[in-house]
């Protein structure tokens, strides 16, 4: 099946998510919403829970792309930290499946796939990626701490003060996460993340 069927078929699902909860969503009308035939959708995914699995699997991803475009959208450190928890935190507020992989808290409305590996016969390379664990609030506190460090610490081997680097890069994550958790008032994630910085140092 072509990659764009397949984005087709996830542009469905998540339509049809936002619009009711997913105990109710039916495959036939994934389907059809695509202009696929309901085999072909089964044959793509497996089951509901594959797809679920698939749409969680894109969406992370998405989040994450999304957060290496705001690591490289400013020349200074603290704007690209900054940059990043605003993305976090407009992400979770645009994307109920962003918010809950950010948070653990995924509401009834959601499909909630389990986090761990579930076994694949796929023989669709992009199924049985989704098939594999997908991240938890810990592991996406990890990736973007990593990825903040790779990008403000610049090619080269370790320098000496990449741990405290480290140290700020993960605060800035977890104070974005806050902000999902309990939005801030005036002035917003930015703010909060510059001066929390500005502490930092």
């Amino acid at each position: 099946m072509m990659p764009a069927a397949r984005e087709s078929l996830l542009d469905a699902a998540y339509t049809a998510l936002a619009r009711r909860s997913w105990s109710t969503v039916r495959m036939v009308d994934v389907a059809a919403a695509a202009g696929v035939s309901r085999q072909t959708l089964y044959n793509e995914f497996g089951s509901k829970e594959g797809l679920a699995r698939a749409l969680v699997r894109r969406e992370a991803d998405g989040y994450l792309v999304g957060v290496d475009r705001a690591l490289g959208a400013h020349a200074d450190a603290r704007e690209r930290l900054t940059a990043t928890a605003e993305w976090t935190a407009s992400a979770a507020r645009e994307n109920a499946l962003v918010r809950a992989m950010l948070t653990g808290c995924w509401s009834e409305r959601l499909p909630s796939p389990t986090l761990s590996a579930v076994p694949s016969s796929s023989a669709v390379p992009a199924q049985r990626r989704a098939d594999g664990p997908l991240p938890s609030p810990g592991d996406f506190v990890a990736v973007v701490r990593d990825r903040a460090v790779a990008a403000l610490a610049g090619p080269g081997p370790a320098r000496p003060d990449t741990a405290d680097l480290t140290r700020s890069c993960e605060l800035v994550v977890r104070l974005a996460l806050s902000c999902v958790a309990a939005p801030p008032g005036e002035g917003g994630v930015g703010e909060l993340v510059r001066s929390a910085l500005g502490a930092a140092k």
